[in-house]
């Protein structure tokens, strides 16, 4: 197997579906050895055979990235079976209807919702970090998972949008205290992705409004984010570093509201 990422080792997190599952699936298929880490072991061992099955190199781990000493074993069990981790992708996230789906109005958000978003957002992409960058050889590269609600607000969804613009600030640390061995770090932000998740979660009203809200007339699928975090992983990308990257077809690009006028006017 040959491509950018032939003879190299990268970590995967939140690779059970949806968006992690391309990427390990991406990044495998351009010859990276792959760990599928997910909190449930069934997403972790479908996608790990799936790459299998294409020729691929992949094992399956079960990790709640929140918990230190299950992070620590998890790359330790990379470490045992690959030497070292040469990218880690930290995606992640504490998106199901228990934590994000409660993740509503401020005056009436649960504690227990903003505490469990920041563990496995936050907590759980620094302490891969932490256990990742001591196996990384010099020259590596860390790509972060935020989200456009980390640059604009919302009513709704602010323990989500507070975890991740802290991620755009963590990226700019890890950045910098890494970078003279040549480890580099960057952020993805996408906006609504259509993965099968979302696509059951909205209504074909909230499809179309965020349709309108966009400059191109095609949402952002979990090929293209793919294709952007393994740019990000790869020597291409080896002069980017500190930096987050926007990937959302020009939602955050212009004011919508005279978009938003002149697709209602066209329908």
């Amino acid at each position: 197997m040959t491509g950018r990422f032939y003879g190299r080792v990268a970590l995967v997190t939140g690779a059970g579906s949806g968006i992690g599952a391309a990427c390990a699936t991406r990044l495998a298929a351009e010859g990276a050895c792959v760990g599928v880490l997910d909190l449930r072991a069934a997403g972790a061992k479908a996608t790990a055979a799936a790459i299998r099955a294409h020729g691929g190199t992949a094992m399956a781990l079960t990790c709640d990235v929140s918990d230190e000493k299950q992070v620590e074993e998890a790359v330790g069990a990379m470490v045992a079976s690959f030497g070292r981790v040469d990218v880690l992708h930290a995606n992640a996230a504490a998106f199901g209807p228990e934590v994000y789906g409660r993740d509503r109005e401020i005056d009436t958000l649960d504690v227990g919702v903003w505490d469990r978003t920041m563990e496995v957002n936050l907590r759980g992409a620094m302490l891969m970090v932490k256990h990742a960058v001591p196996v990384m050889p010099d020259g590596g590269a860390i790509v972060l998972m935020s989200s456009v609600s980390a640059l604009v607000g919302d009513t709704v969804h602010a323990a989500y949008g507070a975890s991740k613009s802290a991620l755009i600030g963590f990226t700019r640390y890890v950045a910098t205290a890494y970078g003279a061995r040549g480890i580099r770090c960057n952020a993805v932000a996408p906006a609504l992705v259509m993965t099968p998740a979302a696509q059951r979660a909205l209504t074909q009203e909230q499809l179309a409004d965020k349709a309108a809200e966009r400059l191109l007339p095609w949402p952002c699928t979990m090929d293209d984010v793919a294709s952007l975090v393994t740019f990000l992983a790869s020597d291409d990308s080896r002069c980017v570093t500190g930096q987050t990257l926007v990937i959302d077809s020009g939602t955050l690009a212009h004011r919508p509201q005279h978009a938003v006028q002149r697709w209602r006017d066209q329908q």
